[in-house]
């Protein structure tokens, strides 16, 4: 469920808020394949379905920074912010990959709002997002993202 934040003082006063859950994602192969050919990152691990069965993880895995990237798809589920002229994605401060996402996995996010600062016409916020896969006891990914609200 959506987490909506009525205007950048409500952002401020969202520190310490738990986000989500999200729904579950699958992560198909042809995501997969798709992210490899955007990117150039064509490891057999990702890409080779025949070979990965031989690998380390029995299956073609997806790419962290694939799993990473879908924190633009997550985060809006995670919450909302109205009255408000726009939202900017403005980087990360830290990512981790604790686990690898196996083809046809099921993933969804929760997120708790780290730490809110004021910056130039509006705010910008820490979101904590941890991306789990389930079934498993150990994330997917674990990233810091940083979002900017502007009035």
């Amino acid at each position: 469920m959506t987490h909506v934040f009525d205007g950048t003082s409500a952002v401020q006063q969202g520190v310490g808020a738990t986000l989500g859950p999200t729904d579950w994602f699958t992560i198909d192969q042809s995501r997969i394949d798709a992210f490899a050919d955007a990117t150039l990152d064509h490891q057999w691990i990702h890409v080779d379905p025949t070979a990965a069965a031989n690998g380390p993880f029995g299956t073609t895995i997806a790419h962290g920074y694939l799993t990473m990237s879908l924190v633009n798809h997550f985060l809006p589920q995670l919450m909302s912010v109205e009255n408000v002229s726009m939202g900017i994605n403005y980087g990360v401060n830290k990512v981790r990959f604790p686990s690898p996402v196996p083809v046809d996995s099921q993933i969804r996010a929760t997120g708790t709002i780290a730490e809110v600062t004021e910056v130039a016409g509006g705010v910008q916020a820490v979101v904590a997002v941890v991306i789990e896969i389930q079934g498993h006891d150990k994330p997917a990914a674990i990233v810091e993202t940083v979002s900017r609200f502007i009035d």
